[in-house]
């Protein structure tokens, strides 16, 4: 089975447009949480365009009302974010390397050029009781130095697999096989997530194709979909989806 964790950045997204509480991001994630899903996600972001670090302590309370329900929190760590997630304390934090205007996350970790400065924050996670996953392309070359970086988990950049999906599947999933792998040749401590452009059209053949995804994070397309299905029968949608694999 693989938990599905619903990331609510564009429903926050949807609330600051009108400087307003609506949509309430506590009672959508709430929601969210009765109607299945196993977590949620964020990735505050520095200039608050959609989750606020001010919603983070307010999401941590809700989840932790949950039993076998998760807190996720994304982000590049930053000597600010660092202290964020700390003071919080998720269940999990996904380290990306993105620049402070990003759009969205559009590339993975380079382990090798990055490593120090990875196993420093990771340590400093690890000594707060917080669980680490690493944002990472499908890409052998880049990811030499996880034993040193000491993660637990990487999550699987997915942007290239989704992009590709339609045009040849087999193929789209190739680096990705690849990849984890070698990952669990190499690295066998090290666990599996996997998040961006995911769907309902293009989850389940990812998910039997890699076994093991210990969780998914999805956001855009769970939100688009909500506007056709409404939000309980599309998490159910995913639900039904990644709960049989």
């Amino acid at each position: 089975m693989t938990a599905l964790s619903v990331n609510i950045n564009k429903f926050a997204l949807v609330r600051n447009a009108r400087g307003a509480d609506m949509p309430n991001i506590i009672s959508i994630s709430e929601k969210c949480l009765q109607y299945g899903a196993d977590g949620i996600t964020v990735h505050p972001r520095p200039d608050e365009r959609h989750a606020k670090f001010s919603d983070l302590s307010p999401l941590q309370e809700l989840v932790s009302k949950y039993q076998n329900k998760e807190f996720n929190i994304e982000g590049y760590p930053s000597e600010n974010f660092i202290e964020k997630v700390i003071n919080v304390k998720p269940h999990q934090v996904t380290l990306v390397p993105d620049p402070p205007g990003a759009l969205t996350s559009s590339f993975g970790w380079d382990c090798e050029k990055n490593k120090n400065f990875l196993s420093d924050v990771i340590k400093e996670f690890h000594n707060n009781q917080i669980r680490v996953s690493v944002f990472v392309n499908p890409s052998k070359e880049t990811l030499e130095n996880l034993d040193i970086i000491a993660t637990d988990r990487v999550e699987l950049y997915t942007y290239e697999y989704a992009h590709n999906y339609l045009a040849n599947k087999s193929e789209a999933i190739k680096s990705y096989i690849e990849v984890s792998q070698f990952i669990k040749n190499e690295f066998p401590k090290i666990e599996f997530n996997a998040g961006h452009d995911l769907n309902l059209e293009n989850l389940e053949y990812f998910l039997r194709s890699i076994k093991n995804i210990k969780e998914v994070s999805i956001g855009h397309a769970l939100i688009c979909d909500t506007f056709e299905f409404g939000l309980e029968k599309t998490i159910k949608k995913y639900l039904d989806i990644s709960s049989k694999l």
